[in-house]
This record gives structure tokens, C-alpha cells and sequence, in this order.
């Protein structure tokens, strides 16, 4: 029967420090890789696409598969709030990254003319690699054509502030939508089919993540008729086709990182997560 959560003490074992201590510095590890993943992916974005065999993808796409690895391994051993709290951390390392991008455009870049008169005459000459010459006009996904001559870091600040602020949108619908699912397959199966949990929320999430970050990326392009239809579905299914790829092969590390992390921490799931209410039976 249902055990009420009210009439139900959390008991919670006691640590040591130095357990405490293990099992802090692990988390540190996870939410690192999943933080600075997420912080790599909006810099670099869609400065350059590649391709893997007939997938066409953008270079930030590498490091994504990641963060889900990270948030399910976190889910599993840490719990659903900490996992929560980890997405919301990873909103405010966009907001972080979009900040920095923002403010390196809007202060006024160093030239000679500016020079106070006390420094020596050359002391502010731009480095040669801070304005790139031209042969023919480039288009900007802001919508801005460089003609002639840009700055190197508009046009990267121009392919980086849109795809940060799709990538926000589009992170916290697939993130919170990755922990949701990953703790409905738990509680479904009640604890057991790690395999289920781990892939059922990640290729669902990771569809909304694709489809929200290139829709809004290039949503204007393709209103103002530069980018056909077409081209969104291709980079919408070559970016999930690669993301699923990749999640179905983390399936082996997740099982690895949950038994054995879980023996090096001492975590037992089913007894450590009662705090996640509905997951508490009896």
C-alpha cells in the first residue's frame, strides 16, 4: 500500500566527512562537465558546421550529449532536486555567457585615437587579428551583412547572442523535460530498467532541444526567406540523429557510472531519495 509522506520520517544516514566530502567532490565532477559543456556549446555554437558522414551539425552540438549523461547520473544518485538545481545553475552560466558576449560588444574596441596622451604613441594599435578584410559581403544570422571589413568578435558575438538566447529557451524546455521523464520511467518501473530511464528521457528531450534550438535560431532567416524549410528539417534531424546516436551509446557509461559511483559513495537510490515524495511505496 501507499505509504503517506506526511506520517513518513525522511531518514537520512548518517556521513562522515569524509563520505560527505567523496560524494560532494563527485557532484562537483558531474555538474563541472555538464556546466562547462554548456558554457562551450553557446560560445562556439554555429561558428562552423561540420559533417559526420550525412550529418550536417553544428560544432556546438558536440559537447550537448553530455549534459544529459551528467543530469541522469546526478538524478540517479543525488535526486531529483539537485538535478533540478543544476538546470537552473545552467541558466545562469547562459545568462553569464550571453552577459559577457553582450557588454565585449557594447564597450568601444581599443584604437590609437582613443590613446590618453600619457601613454607612449603605438601603445593602442589594434592587434592585426581584431579587424578581418573582406572580398565579398558575409550574411550574419543577426541579419547583418559585413561588407569590406568586420570585427572578428562582431561576427562572432553575432553568430553566438542569437544562438545563446535560443539555447536558453530551448535548454530549460529539455532539461526540466529530461529530469521529469527520467523520474516518471523511475517511479513507472518502480526503481528498476535503469536502460529505460536513462534513454525514454533523453531521446524525447533531446527532440525538443533540437527542434526549439534550430527553430529559433533561424527562425528569422527563414521569415526573411534566406533558409528554406527544408534546410531547418535537415539541421533538425542531423543534429537529434546524433544526439540519439550518442545517447544510446551512453547507455553502457550511465550503468558503469551508477554501479560503480554508487558502491564509491555509498548511495543506494531507493533509500537515500524518499525526499522525492512520489517515488515513496511501501
Amino acid at each position: 500500500m501507499t505509504v503517506s509522506p506526511s506520517t513518513t520520517p525522511v531518514q537520512r544516514p548518517h556521513l562522515s566527512a569524509e563520505l560527505h566530502e567523496r560524494r560532494e567532490r563527485v557532484f562537483l565532477l558531474l555538474a563541472g562537465i555538464f556546466l562547462g559543456s554548456m558554457a562551450m556549446l553557446n560560445i562556439i555554437g554555429i561558428t562552423r558546421f561540420i559533417h559526420i558522414g550525412p550529418l550536417a551539425l553544428a560544432v556546438g552540438v558536440l559537447p550537448y550529449p553530455l549534459t544529459f549523461l551528467c543530469t541522469d547520473l546526478i538524478s540517479e544518485l543525488y535526486g531529483r532536486r539537485r538535478a533540478n538545481w543544476l538546470v537552473f545553475t545552467g541558466l545562469i552560466v547562459n545568462l553569464v555567457v550571453i552577459g559577457t558576449v553582450w557588454l565585449g560588444q557594447a564597450l568601444p574596441p581599443i584604437s590609437e585615437a582613443a590613446r590618453p596622451e600619457w601613454l607612449p604613441e603605438g601603445s593602442w594599435n589594434p592587434p592585426p587579428w581584431q579587424m578581418l578584410s573582406l572580398t565579398e559581403p558575409v550574411p550574419l544570422p543577426n541579419g547583418a551583412v559585413l561588407e569590406g571589413s568586420g570585427s572578428l568578435f562582431y561576427i562572432i558575438y553575432a553568430c553566438t547572442a542569437g544562438a545563446v538566447v535560443a539555447s536558453m529557451f530551448a535548454y530549460m524546455a529539455a532539461q526540466f523535460c529530461d529530469v521529469a521523464l527520467f523520474h516518471f520511467w523511475k517511479k513507472l518501473t518502480k526503481g528498476k530498467h535503469l536502460w529505460l530511464r536513462n534513454n525514454g528521457s533523453t531521446l524525447v528531450s533531446q527532440l525538443v532541444d533540437s527542434t526549439m534550438v534550430i527553430m529559433i535560431t533561424f527562425g528569422g532567416a527563414f521569415f526573411r526567406g534566406e533558409k528554406k524549410f527544408v534546410e531547418l528539417l535537415v539541421l533538425i534531424g542531423s543534429g537529434y540523429l546524433f544526439k540519439m546516436t550518442v545517447a544510446l551509446l551512453d547507455t553502457l557509461p550511465f550503468y558503469a557510472g551508477v554501479h560503480y559511483l554508487g558502491r564509491y559513495l555509498q548511495i543506494d537510490p531507493r533509500t537515500e531519495h524518499h525526499i522525492d515524495r512520489e517515488e515513496t511505496t511501501g
